[in-house]
């Protein structure tokens, strides 16, 4: 049986729990729970701070872990990086405040950075020969530089809004981030093959994701352009119909793609288009 840590809260934990469940594995996980038997996979979840993640894989207190890969580099800790998992995405930036004239990297010399995340800073400082000290703090790094702690920071950014509203620009992103799954590098083959098995499970819904099944009708004069306009996963499928000058088309297309895929089809004659959520791709 594997253990997995995940995040007890926070901004992973929900779809983490929500990748689980698609995945068949469901938990009752209660408020003051540390440890939850799984059904529908032969695991436990751990369930433990973000930062506390990659160590308790590295030391196989966990088998695998779901976590941000900025805590992964963060902690510098042997693991292996089995899967990325395409949610929790963010970025690992240097800000400075809107009046600052900054122009390039330079600036930062002699200033003061505050971060949650001093390896990964010191290492990208010392890459750009930036001579800056480094201020560890936890909480609302932000708010930093208003309050005359620091200079600049160096953190999580998603949408930008949190340093808009503290009165900061982003000026360099050093780290793209997301949710990875990572496991301990002496795992028995027996929770080899059962870490294989989850990531197969895994990787059929994040294959999924952003992919509609369309269906529709085509006159039979318009395969061969139908068949220039539709992706498929090898190729579209082709069912006669009962009528002999139409057929029906079915395929799997990007959602980014989707409507300017159906107006080209339609422009060629299709009709009866139905678009459908695709749940899983098992290949």
């Amino acid at each position: 049986m594997l253990r997995i840590a995940i995040q007890a809260k926070g901004r992973l934990n929900e779809k983490t729990m929500a990748l689980l469940a698609d995945a068949g594995i469901s938990a009752s996980v209660g408020s003051r729970s540390l440890i939850a038997h799984a059904k529908g996979f032969p695991v436990d979840l751990l369930l433990l701070r973000d930062d506390d993640i990659p160590q308790a894989v590295a030391m196989g207190t966990a088998d695998i872990g779901i976590v941000g890969l900025n805590e992964v580099e963060e902690k510098g800790v042997e693991v292996e990086r089995v899967l990325d998992l395409g949610f929790g995405g963010c970025r690992l930036s240097l800000a400075v405040p809107r009046e600052a004239d900054y122009k390039d990297l330079g600036w930062f010399d002699g200033k003061r950075i505050a971060t949650s995340y001093p390896e990964i800073l010191s290492r990208f400082l010392k890459a750009n020969s930036i001579n800056a000290k480094i201020h560890t703090i936890t909480g609302s790094v932000e708010i930093a530089p208003a309050v005359g702690m620091a200079d600049a920071i160096f953190d999580i950014v998603s949408s930008g809004g949190t340093l808009i509203q503290n009165g900061l620009v982003e000026v360099k992103s050093v780290l793209d981030s997301q949710a990875v799954l990572i496991a301990s590098p002496g795992l028995s083959a027996e929770k080899r093959e059962e870490l294989d098995k989850l990531c197969f499970r895994f990787r059929s819904i994040i294959e999924s994701r952003g992919m509609k099944y369309v269906l529709m009708n085509i006159p039979k004069q318009s395969l061969d352009e139908a068949l220039k306009v539709l992706p498929g996963m090898k190729s579209p499928t082709i069912l006669h119909l009962a009528d002999p000058d139409w057929l029906s088309l079915h395929a799997v297309i990007p959602e980014s793609q989707l409507w300017e895929r159906i107006e080209r089809l339609k422009a060629i004659g299709a009709e009866d288009i139905l678009v459908l959520v695709l749940e899983n791709i098992v290949k």
